[in-house]
């Protein structure tokens, strides 16, 4: 549980003096009231007071409705991460706090809890772990996880999924295996790359996260356990990850450990996470600068034939590995309504 706060003058997440947070409103006011509960290795925990558990999703890309995330702010300093962005809610410009600046929601699993009493008639799928890893190292510390797992796990019939790059994950095994007999659950295993073609790719993109090698045990692992488990090849980021032979290793790989399901999408960038990524390109990479530039000039997404034959790569991989997400639906989720979700949030 979080230590005793440690006193400070200014605001801890956004550097102000304290004086001067008296113009911030919303989440900014409350992530400058924070207490700084930790500091390690140039990253710092602050718990904050969030106002909602649940929070609606509303780009309309994305095949689930409603969001949790346990933590604002994600360690595993991953350099494509589009959620830099969620930071400047809180007033902090600089994208590298996102990483350097983690706000667990202590309040967050009783909040959840209320809510999902509130959910009526029938509902929309929840995802875990939309804009920040669930099982980043603050959780190991805070457990905001954890006892958001409990407060799922006394309520039937959610269709509810967890996204994470953790092994940390496995310590939940004992609520995960509730939770699939009440609800329509699965995990996604993020896995970027196998480091087929590089040695040095996996590390480089995602600094502070697990070994792929690591994850895929956990998806052994939590297949093994009976829970319905697959892997996310996502982002798929252009001339660094889209190799049709290390996609295809990274399926077999997958299909080998017991998941179910691969899914793949390309890296969009947003603004925010455009201005870390392309410093780290030209440092690393600078022979793809100009054809990221080029792709990315226009929009945060692609579109065109560079998306339809990765799409088509992806679906083919599916279906040659049996990874097509094909699974039983649990005992009670037949038998039980969904729930809706009658409120909305930020993120």
């Amino acid at each position: 549980m979080p230590q005793s706060p440690v006193r400070r003058t200014t605001a801890p997440g956004t550097g102000l003096a304290q004086s001067d947070t008296r113009r911030l409103v919303g989440i900014a006011r409350l992530a400058a009231a924070s207490p700084q509960v930790r500091e390690r290795a140039e990253v710092e925990y602050f718990a904050l007071e969030s106002r909602s558990a649940l929070n609606r999703e509303s780009s309309g890309r994305l095949p689930f409705a409603w969001t949790i995330n346990p933590y604002r702010g994600c360690e595993f300093g991953c350099k494509y991460c589009y959620a830099r962005y969620t930071h400047e809610f809180m007033e902090m410009r600089d994208g590298r706090d996102f990483e350097r600046k983690v706000f667990a929601k202590v309040n967050a699993p009783e909040l959840l809890r209320h809510e999902l009493r509130q959910a009526k008639d029938k509902g929309l799928p929840i995802a875990l772990g939309t804009a920040t890893d669930p099982y980043q190292p603050a959780e190991k510390q805070f457990e905001v996880t954890r006892r958001m797992l409990e407060a799922l796990a006394g309520f039937e019939g959610l269709d509810f999924s967890i996204t994470t790059k953790s092994v940390l994950i496995l310590r939940d095994l004992d609520l995960l295996r509730l939770i699939a007999e009440r609800h329509r659950f699965g995990v996604h295993m993020t896995v970027t790359t196998l480091d087929a073609l590089d040695a040095r790719l996996a590390r480089l993109l995602e600094p502070k996260a697990p070994p792929p090698a690591q994850r895929l045990e956990a998806v052994r692992a939590l297949a093994e356990a009976g829970i319905h488990v697959g892997v996310n090849a996502m982002p798929i980021l252009p001339g660094l990850t889209d190799d049709p032979q290390a996609l295809e290793q990274l399926a077999q790989r997958a299909a080998a450990a017991g998941a179910m399901f691969l899914y793949g999408n390309l890296l969009f960038l947003k603004p925010s996470a455009m201005q870390q990524f392309m410093p780290f390109l030209e440092r690393e990479f600078p022979h793809l600068v100009r054809r990221y530039r080029q792709l990315y000039a226009r929009s945060a997404y692609l579109h065109g034939e560079y998306k339809e034959r990765m799409a088509k790569l992806v679906a083919e991989l599916r279906a040659r590995y049996g990874l097509d997400g094909a699974r039983e639906e649990p005992s009670i989720a037949n038998r039980q309504p969904q729930l809706a979700l009658p409120f909305g949030g930020r993120l």
